[in-house]
């Protein structure tokens, strides 16, 4: 119980830090900006600690099923810092030499802006912005948080494929790690694991060059200033970036659960005829 209060407490203290991160990082936050994320990080703060205080799983899959959820975190806390120390350094003195970041930045442009990449479908997208706007600036920002979430899809599947995830180190409990999936319900289990999979990977690959689009028809139509605002250039490019990448890892331990479910019937089926031929 004491255990499970203390965890709880410091992943919601996480929780809390990452949403306050482009406040305490950016320079010459208003106090409005302050207070409002003051209140996220609060509102996240309180939802992480009454999921993981609870004993009964409500909304998050794979609670119990670690890396997963790390993974995710970890990722998205990497994609808001950086996002982050990218645009505070763009008021540094031209003249001073470029940070090891700002490199990584321009490495993973150079690497990942080609024709037709998402990186470039978002330089598109912001193209027509007003003249204090970017455009550079924000496609570097893109590039490397793309280059963040596929190294933590890489880790993930590693992980998945060749460390025995999820049964490394504890049997996985269906009902908490998938607590909005019923198995009882619709068609066999195995057949609804695999086409959510199937679904999830899809729409996660699509997403990168859907939001984009979507951002695009945003911008013709409501206020386009409201994307000069550091921090939610910083919050729609982690969103760009790390959707796909939740989508893309549900995909891959749907497909895990459904091949471990998978082998223990086998082995079901087999100890069953071994049973019948004696």
């Amino acid at each position: 119980m004491v255990k499970r209060i203390i965890g709880s407490a410091v992943r919601a203290l996480l929780m809390a830090f990452l949403m306050a991160v482009p406040s305490l990082v950016l320079p010459g936050t208003s106090s409005d900006a302050a207070q409002l994320a003051a209140l996220v990080a609060l509102v996240a703060a309180v939802v992480t600690f009454a999921e993981y205080n609870s004993e009964y799983p409500t909304f998050l899959e794979f609670r119990n099923a670690p890396p997963f959820n790390r993974l995710r975190f970890l990722a998205l806390f990497f994609c808001v810092w950086f996002a982050s120390l990218l645009i505070a350094s763009e008021a540094r003195d031209p003249a001073l030499p470029p940070t090891l970041l700002e490199n990584l930045a321009v490495s993973a442009k150079s690497m990942l802006d080609f024709p037709f990449s998402p990186v470039r479908l978002i330089s598109i997208t912001f193209a027509d912005l007003p003249a204090p706007f970017d455009v550079d600036g924000a496609t570097r920002i893109a590039s490397l948080l793309l280059l963040v979430t596929m190294i933590a899809l890489l880790l993930f599947w590693v992980h998945a494929r060749f460390i025995f995830w999820p049964i490394r180190k504890r049997a996985f409990n269906f009902w908490i790690n998938l607590p909005l999936f019923d198995p009882t319900s619709g068609r066999d289990v195995l057949f609804r694991l695999k086409r959510d999979a199937h679904f999830n990977l899809a729409l996660g690959f699509l997403l990168p060059f859907l939001i984009p689009a979507l951002l695009r028809l945003w911008i013709g139509a409501f206020d386009a200033s409201m994307l000069a605002v550091p921090e939610a250039l910083i919050w729609v490019l982690c969103a760009w970036a790390f959707l796909p990448l939740t989508l893309m890892m549900r995909g891959i331990a749907l497909f895990r659960v459904a091949a471990l479910i998978e082998e223990k019937r086998r082995r079901a089926y087999a100890q069953e005829d071994e049973l019948q031929i004696a």
